[in-house]
């Protein structure tokens, strides 16, 4: 049946309607907030696939015409590759309800989110997430939801849900917050340098508000609900789990206590093969129910460690952070970079600046955008010490580059003071934990180095938690196994002074105000050791930008004069950039940017349009050629494209009979400019200069 549902949200309604489009999946919503629609789709097949994973995918969809608008690419048409925008916004909708799905469920599920409506105010990724939970609940999808999700901002000191697109800028947190009824789920955003309690207020201030759209999804499973499919959690076999468990406990115990995390993979896939091995032909062809139960008692083992003996793989202490080294300017040519190694996480920062042509032009609902800040993060195979072919950025690259973005953005100088294109590469050497991490550190310090005058340094840190019932462990700066087994990954990056970004995702179904506090309040003290760290490297900012970095040299001229720079076909701006070896741009405004590598080439490019764009001044005197002569006078050009007229009563200190006894075409002379009329006609005097020069004369003669 068909059903709207409404709720008011951050002053404006939102609504949830099942029944009406896409009737053939297994479960279909649309969601709508202000003029700003988006459906989503769930279906799941009915065959299991043979795997140790929950085999759902997450699709989102930005249609251009959502916007009325007709797409700018060459094909006219979305194209197949997804945008950055919606391989994050598609990463927002899987965390939160990937942990929702029963722990065994193996069946293909696929979620599709379509934004088919935006009204430039309302960002459609919150009401993705709303929808995909919807979508689930009212399916026959086993899902242990529902969940929730709202935008947390705060401008002029007061936390505000759902600010709209244009309110961001002015916003001192830009938060995403999933939740449940009784719990948070997710966090995903930034802070302008934020306090940990002003964060953790804002958290659970979106928290409390979502609640209204909890009651509404379960309303909506009351009247559209399907019933659930049965799952049955497959039989476990008892005899084989305690065999398996006599022959591994000891082995696989022995094993994870390795701190070395090389070292300690090889030996436990060396003990798991020789355990398959010992258990003789009768279990041969049950090779992947075995690892099964070795992977669990592996995790069993991680976390026994840390709840009952107090201790963790590598013997650090709780908050212990591990062993810091870090460098700067590692390479000559980049504009800046800087290796920072933690552990056995070791990830080189980049620096290249640019002129404005290098800033990214991004097509996103909104119109074009144009960035001037990029951080593009990679991971290589070596990195983990495995051997896969290298393609473009994965979703995890792109999300892992967009929370450095964050972490780092909020420190950057503004483009009036610093007027280049920012370009941030972290490539991952080593990662044993926390790579994104390790790429804020990096590329603060790359910053730092290159002499880009950051409001502060930015340090951050993986938080991760074991807990038990009520026995709760909360752990810093996590190792890559103590993410896989534990129950959460909490990334906080920010200055001594507050955060700037903040990432959490969680394995269980919620967690409680009273252990996010204790979570952020251990993960500043661990931030700020880090930042000591960072500092002994390079205190501050570099005075002077590298020799190797472009020269931005910036002019305001008349708007009028930019036809004259550009020349007719951009002729004359081509020759300048061409005979200076520069790079010229001008905008409808009249200010010019000129990039040059060298300075000498800057200076020249400058020198050239200084010479198009001058304006004339009364009272200065200009040398020119005569370019015509006329019966009442001749046309002097006193600067390039600008003439004026020189009266035959000006050419000389006595009475001229004809203009030709006095100049001809082609001769050059100085003139004074004596008048500029309010049409622009220019009033020239060649005898004010003979004058002048005759007075200087007699000066010196009397002298």
């Amino acid at each position: 049946m068909e059903t709207l549902l409404k709720a008011e949200i951050g002053g404006r309604t939102l609504s949830i309607q099942a029944g009406k489009v896409a009737r053939q999946a297994s479960g279909s919503i649309v969601v709508q907030y202000g003029e700003t629609i988006v459906m989503v789709t769930v279906v799941s097949t009915n065959e299991e696939r043979m795997v140790d994973f929950l085999p759902l995918s997450v699709e989102y969809q930005e249609k251009i015409y959502a916007a009325g608008r007709i797409p700018g690419n060459y094909f006219r048409r979305e194209i197949g590759r997804p945008s950055e925008k919606e391989t994050l916004t598609a990463r927002l909708i899987d965390r939160p309800i990937r942990p929702f799905f029963p722990k065994e469920y193996r069946y293909e599920t696929q979620v599709i989110a379509t934004v088919l409506s935006m009204d430039q105010e309302n960002d459609p990724d919150i009401l993705a997430i709303i929808g995909a939970s919807a979508a689930l609940e009212i399916s026959d999808i086993p899902f242990e939801g529902p969940i929730a999700c709202v935008r947390v901002g705060s401008i002029d000191g007061q936390l505000k849900i759902n600010p709209t697109i244009n309110e961001y800028e002015k916003s001192n947190i830009n938060i995403i917050v999933a939740g449940s009824g009784t719990g948070v789920v997710m966090v995903e955003g930034s802070g302008n340098i934020v306090s940990e309690s002003d964060m953790l207020e804002a958290i659970f201030f979106g928290h409390n508000a979502m609640q209204p759209l909890i009651g509404l999804q379960e309303k909506l499973k009351e009247t559209n609900g399907m019933p659930k499919r049965p799952f049955i959690l497959p039989e476990k076999d008892e005899q084989l789990i305690s065999k398996v468990k006599a022959a591994a406990v000891s082995r696989i115990r022995e094993a994870v206590t390795i701190p070395e995390k090389i070292k300690r993979s090889s030996v436990l896939k060396a003990a798991k093969e020789d355990i398959c091995n010992e258990l003789g032909e009768d279990y041969a062809d049950r090779k992947g129910e075995v690892y099964d139960i070795l992977k669990d008692i592996q995790k069993s083992i991680f976390r026994d460690l840390v709840l009952k003996e107090g201790r963790r793989i590598d013997n650090r202490k709780f908050d212990e952070i591990r062993p810091i080294t870090c460098e700067v300017d590692v390479l000559p040519r980049p504009h800046g970079s800087a290796l920072f190694t933690r552990g056995e996480t070791q990830v080189l920062g980049v620096l290249t600046l640019g002129s404005g042509p290098d800033e990214q032009r991004v097509e996103t609902l909104m119109g074009e955008e144009y960035r001037p800040f990029m951080l593009h993060y990679n991971f290589p195979p070596y990195s983990v010490g495995e051997v896969k072919r290298i393609s473009g950025p994965s979703r995890r690259d792109i999300g892992h580059g967009g929370l450095s973005t964050r972490a780092l953005e909020r420190v950057l100088p503004p483009k009036e003071e610093f007027d280049y294109t920012i370009r941030i590469v972290s490539e991952v050497f080593e990662s044993n934990g926390s790579s994104s991490m390790g790429t804020v550190c990096s590329g603060t310090m790359a910053l730092m180095d290159g002499g880009v005058p950051i409001k502060a340094p930015v340090s951050g840190i993986a938080m991760g938690l074991v807990k038990e019932g009520d026995n709760i462990v909360i752990l810093s700066d996590i190792l890559g196994d103590e993410d896989h087994t534990g129950d959460m990954d909490f990334k906080v990056a920010g200055t001594k002074d507050g955060i700037t970004a903040l990432q959490m995702d969680i394995k269980i179904h919620e967690l409680s105000r009273d252990i996010m506090k204790k979570a952020l309040e251990q993960a500043r003290a661990g931030r700020l050791f880090i930042l000591e760290k960072m500092l002994e490297a390079i205190k501050e900012p570099r005075k002077e930008i590298s020799p190797y970095a472009p020269k931005v040299i910036t002019i305001q001229i008349n708007p009028d004069k930019i036809r004259e720079v550009i020349g007719p076909g951009g002729k004359v701006i081509r020759s300048i950039q061409s005979e200076t070896n520069t790079r010229v741009e001008v905008n409808d405004e009249g200010l010019i940017k000129i990039a040059a590598f060298a300075k000498e080439d800057g200076d020249a490019a400058l020198k050239m349009i200084k010479e198009i764009t001058i304006e004339p001044e009364v009272g200065s005197i200009y040398e020119g050629p005569v370019v015509k002569i006329m019966d009442f006078g001749a046309f002097v050009q006193i600067l390039p494209g600008v003439d004026g007229l020189v009266h035959i009563s000006q050419l000389a200190p006595y009475r001229v009979g004809k203009v030709s006894d006095i100049v001809k075409e082609g001769d050059r002379i100085k003139v004074k400019v004596l008048e500029i009329t309010r049409d622009g006609k220019i009033r020239l005097s060649h005898k004010a200069v003979k004058e002048s020069e005759i007075d200087k004369e007699n000066e010196s003669d009397g002298k």
